[in-house]
C-alpha cells in the first residue's frame, strides 16, 4: 500500500520561512542554528531530569517516611508518563504550531518542576515528576522533527550527534549531577537547579519557533488513545515492576524473590492492547488519521537503524542501572563517589558526539557501527570479568571503553532511521522512535537486573557465599548484556546512507527507497 500522500505537518518551524533547508540547499542561517541550540538545551535538561532522581530516592524515604516501593514510584511514574504521552505527539505536532508544542512542553516541565521542589509531602512530589514528564515526552519528538525540517540531509549527521548528547549522555550525568548536589545540600536544590534554565530556555526559544497551526484534518482518535494508555503504560509498568524499579538501589533483592504477579497481568494486558492499537492504526492510516502512523516502519533503513537503536538502549540502561549497583553494592562506594566514577564517561561521549556526526556526514554508518559496536560488545564482556578486589581506575577504564563504542553508534542510528523518512513522517517517526527507546529502556534495566538475580540465586545454589554469589549476578547480567550487542554488529553492516537525491526521490514519489552506501 503505497503512503497516503497528504503532506500533514509540513511547515517550517521558524517564522516567515516556508521553505527548508532541505529543499532550497542554502547554508544554514544563524536563526536556525539558535532555534536548534535552544531546543537541544531544553531537551538536555529534561532528560538529564530523568535520572537524576535515581541517587535521591534513599534521602526521601527518610524525608517522607516511605517504604521502598513507594519511593520507587517516583521514577516508574516517570517511565509510564513518557509511554503513554510519546505516542500522542505525532499527531499533536501536525495539529499545533511548533510554538505552542515547545510552549506546552517547557510550560508543563517548569510547572512540574516548581511543584516537586515545593513538595509537602510524597504525594505532591510524585504529582510534581508525572508533570514534569508530560513536558519531556513532547519535547524529544520535537527536537528531532525540527532537525529533519530545517537541516539538509547531508548535513544532519553532525546536528544529530548533538542530538545523542542528548539521548546518551544526559542520562548519564543525571546520577554524577544529583550525587554531587545530595552530598553538599538537600535534594530539593535538585529541582532549584533545573527550574531556571528550563524557565529561561522558554522565555529565549518560544519567539523563534513557528506559530502556524499545523494541517492535520481529522480529529483525535479517542478508541487509540483508549488502547494506547493502557497498552504502553501497561507495557512500562510491567517490566519494570519484573525488574525492581528502576534506579534503586534495592533492585537486586527484589529481583531475587518471587515473581510478581501483578506485573505480569499487567504486561500481558498491555502487550493486547498494544496489539489492538497497531491493528486500529492500521486501519486509520486508510483515512490519513492515525494516533500514530505505522508507515515509518516500511522504510528498510528505518526499521534496521531502530532495531539497533533498541539494544543499544538495553545496554546504555543497563549500564547506567548496573555499574553504579556493582560499585556500591561490592566496592561499597557511596553516591557520590559513585556519579563522579561515571562522570567521565558522559564528557566523552559529549566531546565525541559532534565529531562522529561530521564523520557520518563524510562517510555513512557502516565504517562508524561496526567498531562501534565491537568496542560495546568488548567492554560489556570485561565487565562480566569484575572482582570484588577490581580497583576503580578499571572500572573507569572499562566505562570510558564502554562510552567511546556507544559514541560511535548512537548518531549513526539516529540519522540512518530518519533520513529515508518524507517531511509528512517527520513527526510520527519521530514519536514512534521515541516510544521505543522508552521500551527498551525498561526493558534493558527490567531484564539484566532479573537476571542478575538468576545469576545470583543459582550461585548460592552450590554454595558460593552471599558476596560471591552477588558477584555471580553481575556477571551473568554483563556477560547477557555482552551477547546481545553482537545483534548491533549484524545490523550494522546492513546500514546505507541515504543521499540528499534520494531523499527528494522519496520526498517526490512518498515512497520508501533502497539508500545507497
Amino acid at each position: 500500500m503505497s503512503p497516503d500522500s497528504a503532506p500533514a505537518g509540513s511547515r517550517s518551524p521558524v517564522p516567515g520561512n516556508g521553505a527548508s533547508l532541505s529543499e532550497n540547499g542554502a547554508t544554514m542561517p544563524t536563526e536556525h542554528k539558535v532555534t536548534i541550540a535552544m531546543l537541544l538545551v531544553a531537551a538536555f535538561t529534561m532528560i538529564l531530569n530523568e535520572t537524576v532522581m535515581n541517587v535521591a530516592l534513599r534521602p526521601l524515604m527518610i524525608e517522607f517516611d516511605v517504604t521502598e516501593p513507594t519511593v520507587q514510584w517516583l521514577t516508574t511514574a516517570f517511565m509510564l508518563t513518557l509511554a503513554t504521552v510519546i505516542p500522542t505527539t505525532g499527531y499533536l505536532m501536525q495539529r499545533f504550531s511548533l510554538r505552542a508544542m515547545f510552549t506546552a512542553a517547557l510550560g508543563l516541565f517548569s510547572l512540574g518542576t516548581g511543584v516537586a521542589a515545593a513538595a509537602v509531602g510524597f504525594e505532591m512530589l510524585l504529582l510534581g515528576r508525572i508533570i514534569q514528564a508530560s513536558g519531556t515526552a513532547i519535547m524529544l519528538p520535537l527536537l528531532m522533527t525540527t532537525v529533519l525540517t530545517l537541516v539538509p540531509t547531508e548535513r544532519r549527521g553532525v546536528v544529530m550527534g548533538n542530538i545523542s548528547i542528548v539521548i546518551s549522555v544526559a542520562p548519564a550525568t543525571g546520577p554524577a549531577l544529583s550525587g554531587f548536589i545530595l552530598h553538599v545540600a538537600d535534594w530539593r536544590v535538585l529541582f532549584l537547579t533545573i527550574l531556571p534554565i528550563a524557565l529561561a530556555a522558554l522565555l529565549l526559544g518560544r519567539p523563534r519557533l513557528d506559530d502556524t497551526p499545523g494541517t492535520a484534518v481529522g480529529k483525535l482518535s479517542l478508541p487509540s488513545l483508549l488502547l494506547s494508555v493502557p497498552g504502553f503504560g501497561g507495557l512500562v509498568y510491567g517490566i519494570s515492576q519484573l525488574g525492581g524499579g528502576h534506579g534503586t538501589t534495592g533492585a537486586e533483592t527484589d529481583a531475587a524473590g518471587g515473581v510478581d504477579v501483578v506485573a505480569v497481568v499487567v504486561l500481558g494486558l498491555g502487550v493486547l492492547f498494544l496489539v489492538a492499537f497497531a491493528l486500529l492504526q492500521i486501519r486509520l492510516q486508510r483515512t490519513g488519521h492515525p494516533l500514530l502512523d505505522l508507515r515509518p516502519l516500511k522504510f528498510t533503513m528505518y526499521t534496521r537503524a531502530l532495531s539497533m537503536m533498541l539494544l543499544m538502549m538495553i545496554a546504555l540502561f543497563g549500564a547506567i542501572i548496573m555499574l553504579p549497583l556493582f560499585l556500591q553494592t561490592v566496592r561499597g562506594l557511596d553516591t557520590l563517589q559513585t556519579g563522579l566514577l561515571m562522570l567521565p564517561g558522559g564528557i566523552l561521549m559529549a566531546l565525541l558526539a559532534p565529531w562522529v556526526g561530521r564523520l557520518y556526514d563524510k562517510v555513512g554508518p557502516k565504517p562508524l557501527v561496526i567498531p562501534g559496536g565491537a568496542v560495546l560488545v568488548l567492554a560489556l564482556f570485561l565487565m562480566s570479568l569484575l572482582g570484588s578486589h577490581t580497583p576503580e581506575w578499571e572500572v573507569l577504564l572499562l566505562h570510558l571503553l564502554l562510552s567511546l563504542g556507544l559514541a560511535f553508534l548512537f548518531t549513526p542510528a539516529f540519522t540512518t532511521a530518519l533520513n529515508p523518512l518524507p517531511r509528512r513522517l517527520y513527526t510520527h517517526g519521530t514519536a514512534l522512535l521515541n516510544t521505543l527507546q522508552q521500551l527498551a529502556g525498561a526493558i534493558g534495566t527490567a531484564l539484566l537486573i532479573a537476571l542478575m538475580g538468576i545469576g545470583a540465586g543459582a550461585a548460592a545454589s552450590v554454595g558460593a557465599g552471599a558476596e560471591e554469589a552477588t558477584l555471580e549476578g553481575f556477571r551473568t547480567a554483563f556477560r547477557t548484556a555482552s551477547i546481545m550487542a553482537l545483534g548491533i554488529i549484524v545490523l550494522g553492516a546492513t546500514l546505507r546512507a541515504t543521499s540528499a537525491e534520494e531523499a527528494a526521490g522519496a520526498e517526490a514519489a512518498d515512497e520508501p527507497v533502497s539508500p545507497r552506501g
